[in-house]
């Protein structure tokens, strides 16, 4: 264990990377990487399970994915928004029932071992499909991979699965772990999935609980030249105002996630040596909704929804509670998603007065004190603007006569009220996007999701036709054909709404401008990182 010590002092000694520089992050000409240093980054949680094969969520990614490794990376430029990793390149059989991944050679993981076709397919059969959150959906029908040699995994399914949403999966689906690590234990238990062991440019070297995390280059990664810098260190600051302060003193280099608070935005990005980077993020769309149970009288008719939507003011949203990083919603898949999108669905325009018309059609009434009902709102903790909007909401539905009573839990004990217990009327959730609306947006509205799943459809809502429309897409291999019940998909969403699309948004990197090679994926804070280097 090493004798680790955070200090602004230490980072300009020992690193001697901190010198002023006007270059943006990300190079606008080629430059010849530096090589060393240590790299301090913001984290503001601690994750319980480290291993994204399990866990796929950007709290894991942001540091589990410099350690292990997806078959693929999302891109800005490649063929479909796909740049090669542990899989050099991937083929869907026509009949949909196949999918042939040609794995990269010469890969080793951290113990030396040899990467091969085994532990895509253990990942695969064993941890994707049984365990992953989001892997349950994506490989419900993978019924085999075969490995005909060490190069070459051929994934087969027990009916058609579209080739096009195994290709959107595999950024977020597909992190591979060793299989003579894992075989043979509880795979949901093992110390391994705090202890990673991957094939990625990073080793995880030491955590050290509520101080940081501490990982070391891999001096025999795959890519060459790669990783250009020496270590990453997550220095652990649950207060997002702490960030930007560390930023300022020189004590860390970058902040992820938008770590810095919106309101601080304008200002840091004034001071000398610091760059705000909104760009890198799309692929990791966020999306502010109001889920809704429908086990209530009330709000099980649609009128109550409608009145609800006119209700709420999109774009004061966006300016007040994001200060203008976000966009106004209009429905389940973001604007920013060139594949699956369409503006052609209904509209909800902010209207008070259409929205009082539409409850008293219903038939509820104000009583003398100007109400009509009560409900129960629970934002969700995970971000201020989730609190925030959750505050705005409760005042829009006084505007109309709803009493919305804020209840504030902290992470577990809203996950557990609304998605297992579900004791709520009305949610303020963050649903991410991630490519494809079947792998974390259709689970959203569709009927018999079990209890207890995060992010799910846990308020009671049922439409035959959606749910039509969900299972025919699972099944449509022609990608035009599928994307076309996509989009009839969101025109039904937004017609019934199970739930309300309110606004989208990314996240902010915050900088010192020495950090190059920032942003330029689509995922890039839950990248690798192999070709981030600091500039002396």
């Amino acid at each position: 264990m090493s004798d680790f010590r955070i200090s602004r002092r230490g980072v300009l000694a020992g690193s001697a990377f901190l010198l002023a520089s006007t270059a943006l992050p990300g190079t606008l000409w080629a430059q010849t990487p530096t090589k060393g240093g240590r790299l301090i980054v913001a984290s503001d949680s601690e994750p319980r399970n480290l291993n994204p094969a399990i866990v796929a969520s950007n709290g894991v990614f942001f540091i589990a994915s410099k350690v292990i490794e997806p078959l693929a990376e999302a891109s800005f430029d490649s063929k479909d928004g796909l740049e090669p990793r542990l899989a050099v390149s991937w083929e869907g059989s026509e009949d949909g029932r196949s999918v042939t991944f040609k794995l990269r050679e010469n890969v080793t993981w951290h113990d030396g071992k040899p990467f091969t076709s085994a532990d895509v397919a253990f990942s695969a059969l064993q941890v994707w499909k049984p365990l992953q959150n989001l892997g349950r959906v994506v490989f419900k029908d993978l019924e085999a991979v075969d490995t005909p040699d060490a190069h070459t995994a051929v994934f087969r399914f027990s009916k058609p699965t579209p080739f096009q949403l195994i290709r959107n999966a595999l950024p977020a689906l597909t992190s591979v772990v060793a299989k003579h690590i894992y075989e043979g234990s509880d795979i949901a238990e093992n110390p391994a999935n705090t202890a990673l062991v991957g094939t990625g440019p990073f080793k995880l070297a030491e955590h050290k609980a509520g101080e940081y995390y501490r990982l070391e280059r891999n001096d025999k990664y795959w890519g060459e030249g790669e990783p250009h810098l020496d270590e990453i260190v997550y220095r652990v600051l649950p207060d997002r105002a702490a960030a930007a302060g560390a930023l300022e003193a020189e004590e860390i280099h970058l902040a992820a996630f938008s770590a810095v608070p919106l309101a601080d935005l304008a200002r840091i990005s004034k001071v000398p040596g610091i760059e705000v980077v909104t760009k890198g993020y799309e692929g990791l769309t966020y999306q502010l909704v109001v889920e809704i149970n429908h086990r209530r009288k009330e709000l099980a008719d649609l009128k109550v929804r409608q009145a609800i939507a006119h209700a709420i003011d999109k774009d004061f949203v966006v300016k007040t509670v994001f200060l203008g990083y976000a966009a106004p919603a209009t429905g389940p898949v973001p604007q920013n998603d060139k594949q699956f999108y369409t503006k052609d669905v209904p509209a909800y325009a902010f209207d008070p007065a259409k929205a009082n018309a539409l409850l008293d059609e219903a038939g509820y009434k104000r009583d003398a004190n100007g109400t009509r009902f009560k409900l129960k709102l629970l934002p969700a903790p995970y971000f201020n603007e989730t609190k925030q909007f959750g505050d705005y909401l409760r005042q829009a539905l006084a505007a109309i006569g709803i009493d919305a009573q804020i209840v504030n839990n902290d992470a577990a004990a809203h996950q557990k009220a609304v998605y297992t217990d579900h004791d709520f009327d009305l949610a303020v959730a963050p649903p991410v996007f991630r490519g494809d609306p079947a792998i974390s947006t259709t689970i959203l509205v569709q009927s018999g999701i079990p209890d207890g799943v995060p992010f799910s459809n846990q308020g009671g809502y049922k439409n035959a036709e959606i749910d039509a429309l969900i299972e025919k897409a699972s099944e449509t291999i022609d990608a035009e054909a599928r994307t076309g019940l996509y989009r009839e998909f969101q025109k039904k969403v937004v017609e019934d709404l199970p739930l309300i699309n309110v606004a989208e948004w990314s996240f902010i990197t915050v900088a010192r401008d020495t950090v190059k090679n920032v942003s330029n994926n689509p995922r890039w804070a839950v990248s690798n990182w192999a070709d981030t280097y600091l500039e002396t």
